[in-house]
């Protein structure tokens, strides 16, 4: 097929316009590699967001340079040049605010069992662009010839207008080259809000075992974008329909319980989804769009399946769900290579969003509320998005009962805060003073004397240091004659 210069009519050339008034320095490039005798052409997603008018400061570009020819002109250009990428063909650069990727024209396809993609350098811009994944993510702008000129083999424009998702070879073809391409597809159907071709939705159902040769790294990677984006509920129902969550997430298709005519309850995975959505909606109190909130809420109640018991008489009960679901969090997130702070984040979230359920009406003690602030730490906030946005009964008076009462809540940590400093919460003494005052040597009775106090704080409210040393000398005597 040869390579198709579009007549966009009014509506592309306002988009060709478009994205070269807000990407200036995509010229300046061009020229510094036309200098040197080679093509350079905007391509791939910033293409289709600059007609979506939706381009960012990241910028991809192909061209017929070698990567080490490229990284040669990039270097008279950007400020900055990283070459982590070369071996796969790709130099990137930094100018200004602008971050560019610039990879030679390649083709590349994965063996049966490689985790690794083989990458050969192609002589066509044509060759590059039907390897990619979608067809909107097939167009180009050559920026080197006397004016910018579209190329789009595949109609991926087209496909724009039609709000689909398509491959430029046969979907089983490009899926067999890169199977990350069918995550890649449910990520972009939440980012973009696109549909899925049908020919696509059912190679990726009858290939969902080939993700398994890709790097945990990578399918983490895919999954953080699509539960980043603003339509997750999209992305994860694919994953779920086509079977690739059953490799990738397992724990999310088995929320999908049983429910009989006997033994009622909610649809775990819908509710799921709702909180998901429910927490998304809360996260201005987070400062914008936040990973561990949202993996919190979509893993919230993983546990369970593996706690479901059936009553005598009708009904469920999930005992220690929360307990279960916290372990299995830490698990698939280990599996995926999180890193250890948004792990530990999640799986304490995850183990402490049913506390709020035994405030009642609000019969906790102050001490009892102390220790909500102390477990839930730096996560204080999250756990009120995650503790609210669990929430998704149909019963409004029930709703209402709930939100009033969680608003107790939070406004007796507040004035305790505001008295106690409760984000502060430690013992009246210090290590030092309770080696002074006992008489000890750094040791394991130090730390059993500061916990002792930090239970007293807890209990008590601030004692100040003259009623702490009393309660610490009598508690030191008593352990020493029983």
């Amino acid at each position: 097929m040869s390579v198709e210069k579009v007549n966009l009519g009014a509506a592309g050339e306002l988009a060709i316009r478009s994205l070269i008034e807000r990407a200036p320095l995509a010229s300046s490039l061009a020229e510094a590699f036309k200098k040197e005798g080679f093509r350079l052409a905007l391509v791939g997603g910033p293409v289709r967001d600059a007609i979506l008018g939706r381009l960012g400061n990241d910028l991809d570009f192909t061209t017929d340079a070698h990567p080490h020819q490229t990284k040669k002109i990039l270097k008279s250009w950007a400020d900055n040049v990283w070459d982590t990428g070369i071996l796969f063909g790709t130099v990137a650069g930094k100018r200004g605010d602008t971050t560019v990727e610039v990879t030679t024209y390649r083709t590349e396809k994965y063996e049966e069992n490689s985790r690794n993609p083989d990458v050969e350098f192609g002589d066509t811009i044509e060759g590059d662009l039907s390897r990619r994944d979608f067809t909107v993510n097939s167009m180009a702008l050559e920026l080197t010839g006397v004016k910018p000129e579209f190329i789009d083999p595949f109609d991926g424009l087209g496909d724009l207008a039609k709000r689909v998702l398509r491959t430029p070879s046969s979907a089983t073809q490009s899926f067999s080259d890169d199977p990350l391409r069918m995550m890649r597809a449910a990520r972009f159907a939440s980012q973009l809000g696109f549909d899925i071709d049908s020919e696509v939705t059912e190679a990726m159902t009858s290939m969902a075992s080939r993700i398994s040769i890709i790097s945990a790294e990578r399918v983490r990677d895919e999954f953080v974008k699509l539960l980043m984006s603003d339509r997750p509920r999209i992305g994860i129902t694919i994953l779920v329909d086509t079977g690739l969550a059953d490799l990738v997430v397992p724990e999310i298709p088995k929320l999908r319980l049983e429910i009989d005519e006997h033994h009622h309850h909610k649809d775990v995975y819908e509710h799921s989804i709702t909180v998901l959505e429910q927490a998304i909606s809360q996260e201005e109190r987070l400062g914008g769009p936040n990973l561990v909130i949202r993996l919190a809420a979509l893993l919230h109640d993983i546990g369970k399946p593996k706690t479901r018991n059936l009553l005598e008489g009708g009904g469920v009960s999930f005992h220690h769900h929360e307990v279960v679901g916290s372990r299995l969090s830490k698990n698939r997130m280990k599996a995926l290579r999180f890193d250890n702070d948004t792990i530990e984040a999640v799986e304490t979230l995850v183990a402490l969003h049913l506390r709020f359920h035994g405030y009642g009406d609000g019969e906790w003690t102050d001490s009892a509320v102390r220790r909500y602030v102390r477990d839930a730490g730096d996560l204080l906030v999250h756990l009120h998005v995650l503790t609210r946005a669990d929430c998704t009964t149909r019963n409004a008076k029930k709703a209402d009962r709930l939100a009033r009462t969680y608003d107790g809540l939070e406004a007796r940590i507040a004035k305790l805060s505001e008295e106690e400093e409760l984000s502060k919460i430690r013992p009246d003494l210090d290590g030092a003073q309770v080696m002074s005052l006992l008489g000890i040597k750094p040791s394991a009775d130090v730390g059993k004397a500061l916990d002792f106090l930090m239970e007293l704080r807890m209990e008590h409210g601030p004692l100040g240091e003259e009623r702490a040393t009393e309660e610490l000398i009598q508690w030191w005597k008593a352990r020493r004659h029983p």
